[in-house]
């Protein structure tokens, strides 16, 4: 099972919903995560997924382009953003969509902005793991 996460920038959200759909998934699926742009990757999202024992320090930012040529079952949007700009994916994947709040927009103490990225990673790791055990795992068992 292939599985594409997919948001604005590839920077924040989507990294982090691909570290916790690699961790949950295991090797029950192969996770892809990308952006209609490429900012790199957060340096903010990697400290908070190491907080949570997930390392992302590995991940790249990576463009939509890069992966027309993979067949998906799933696509999952993180942003509002990057549903609107890519309304069409070549493929039959099922299209999955989440807004998650953008703590990189967060402007304030370094404590707010650590908060406003735990709330977010804490959000998308709950709705990964969900997602894991309703459409990969239940699928292969």
């Amino acid at each position: 099972m292939n599985i594409l996460v997919l948001c604005t920038g590839n920077s924040c959200r989507s990294q982090m919903a691909e570290g916790y759909l690699k961790h949950f998934a295991n090797k029950h699926a192969t996770i892809y995560s990308a952006g209609v742009e490429t900012h790199g990757v957060n340096p903010r999202a990697v400290s908070i997924m190491k907080e949570d024992h997930i390392d992302i320090s590995d991940h790249t930012s990576n463009n939509l382009d890069e992966y027309l040529d993979i067949e998906f079952d799933y696509i999952l949007t993180v942003c509002d953003n990057a549903k609107e700009r890519c309304p069409f994916f070549p493929g039959k994947a099922k299209r999955v969509h989440f807004n998650f709040f953008d703590p990189s927009k967060v402007a304030g103490t370094e404590e707010e902005i650590h908060a406003a990225f735990v709330k977010t990673r804490n959000q998308i790791k709950e709705y990964c793991k969900d997602f894991v055990e309703k459409h990969v795992l239940a699928t292969t068992y």
